[in-house]
């Protein structure tokens, strides 16, 4: 048979070792110089506990792996000279698949963990797979992520395989169970990130989320602005009907009423917008000390406060003033009782 044949036969026969070292490296999701790292590593842990004892650990003084990357042929390497023992592959073959399992499995963490931090800050699909005491382990593509009691919507209901969208907010690392992913419910991230999916301005930047501020479950005010002449920035995140403000809500179990508001670089023509959907305000700034004064008329004044001063304390939050309604004592108890039997901003999106 001509040599050619031979040497082709050859060829597929080395590349066979090459072809399954790739294969596992595409499915772990790691390079194969990597694996390669950590067949080299088991095999010199397996050689060392069955040929060197912790009273020689000398003797490991230039010992090195060498590995046919073709073939897979391995051999225990001192000095240049091969000295692997008579039967060592065969003995230790269980041991370095141990010890290469493990290590793979670690390096499949640390790529599955490096891709979720690029992608943190943003906004995912999940779906709940079971609770750890008070901690909610959620199943997020890849990997597995917590919700801490602290990222919880408070009056949110929680039940096994409920699909829920959350927010990507950090990688925690060395605790009990290792490094975890942490994700929210309750933070203003979740509320933009929602955005965008339902708003295609936002998503191409046209439309700029200035701040957001959440209640969680009970209230947000978003302040949005845009640049692009013939752009309404507020109505394109309430969308025709409101539905597109509406599916942001829905993605929130419909727990938070949300106020969209215009974001404007004049504070008090922003404060006026934040206290929406109160009207006909009169402020008085003291830019110095950031204190701005609220004016209203008296039939005003319950929507301005709102439900246990809701309105006017989620005011504040966005706009970074401290807002002082003006009035007689007697005038705000009665618009705090008249906002507490009845939310005028319930209708409002």
């Amino acid at each position: 048979m001509p040599t050619f044949f031979y040497k082709h036969m050859a060829v597929i026969q080395r590349s066979e070792f090459a072809l399954a070292l790739n294969q596992i490296a595409s499915e772990r999701g790691v390079s194969a110089e990597t694996i390669m790292e950590s067949i080299k590593s088991a095999i010199l842990a397996a050689y060392k506990k069955d040929h060197i004892s912790d009273e020689n650990e000398e003797e490991l003084e230039g010992v090195s792996v060498s590995l046919n990357e073709n073939t897979g042929e391995t051999k225990i390497v001192k000095d240049g000279k091969d000295i692997t023992p008579p039967g060592f592959g065969r003995i230790a073959t269980q041991t370095a698949k141990q010890v290469l399992l493990q290590n793979i499995r670690e390096r499949e963490k640390d790529a599955i963990i490096t891709e979720y931090r690029k992608r943190l800050g943003t906004v995912v699909n999940g779906m709940i797979l079971r609770f750890h005491g008070t901690t909610i382990i959620v199943d997020v593509g890849k990997a597995e992520a917590i919700i801490p009691p602290s990222e919880r919507i408070q009056n949110e209901s929680y039940f096994l395989n409920k699909k829920l969208a959350v927010y990507i907010k950090e990688i925690q690392e060395d605790t009990t169970r290792g490094r975890e992913i942490v994700v929210s419910r309750s933070h203003p991230g979740l509320i933009e990130g929602l955005l965008r999916r339902e708003v295609p301005e936002v998503n191409s930047g046209n439309v700029i989320v200035k701040e957001i501020v959440r209640e969680p479950g009970s209230r947000a005010k978003i302040a949005v602005y845009s640049e692009q002449s013939g752009i309404d920035p507020v109505g394109s995140c309430v969308g025709q009907k409101g539905v597109r403000i509406q599916a942001v809500i829905d993605a929130i179990d419909g727990l938070e009423k949300i106020d969209v508001i215009q974001w404007s670089n004049d504070p008090e023509r922003f404060i006026v917008n934040a206290l929406s959907p109160a009207k006909e305000l009169t402020i008085k700034l003291d830019a110095k000390e950031k204190i701005a004064y609220i004016n209203a008329p008296q039939e005003e004044l319950p929507l301005v406060i709102g439900r246990e001063g809701q309105n006017v304390r989620l005011a504040s939050k966005l706009t970074g003033y401290t807002l002082e309604v003006v009035g007689s004592e007697k005038e705000k108890q009665e618009a705090e009782k008249i906002a507490s039997e009845f939310d005028p901003s319930n209708n409002e999106k």
